[in-house]
């Protein structure tokens, strides 16, 4: 997949996140659905409901893409309730879901840990 080329599909969304060679990073299977945890949370994963990945993000946030470009981010009842946004398939650029995955993976390091990780780097 070329930097511009669109993310179709999970399994070129997984190869993605992977690529970035994060630790702690597992595939699992909850809910018997494939997805990727970082430090032992949910991190990246397509959804069952709607063809699109999921990914975290505060509320208002979420609003903001919405309203911004509801051809590429959406919402499924089943996420409402959480601090969720999904990103239809075909429509995930690849530069944007890198700077997303990254930052989750940070968000989900304990503090201490990504200190001394980053540190090292």
């Amino acid at each position: 997949m070329g930097r511009g080329a669109l993310i179709p599909d999970w399994p070129t969304l997984k190869t993605l996140a992977l690529s970035l060679n994060l630790p702690q990073v597992t595939v699992d299977y909850p809910w018997g659905n494939e997805a990727l945890k970082a430090h032992g949370k949910m991190w990246c994963w397509w959804s069952p409901y709607v063809d699109a990945a999921v990914f975290k993000c505060g509320k208002d946030e979420r609003e903001m893409w919405l309203a911004a470009d509801p051809d590429t981010f959406t919402l499924h009842p089943h996420y409402a309730p959480h601090n969720l946004i999904l990103v239809r398939a075909g429509r995930i650029h690849p530069d944007w879901a890198r700077a997303r995955l990254t930052q989750q993976w940070r968000d989900a390091a304990p503090k201490r840990w990504l200190r001394d990780w980053d540190a090292a780097q």
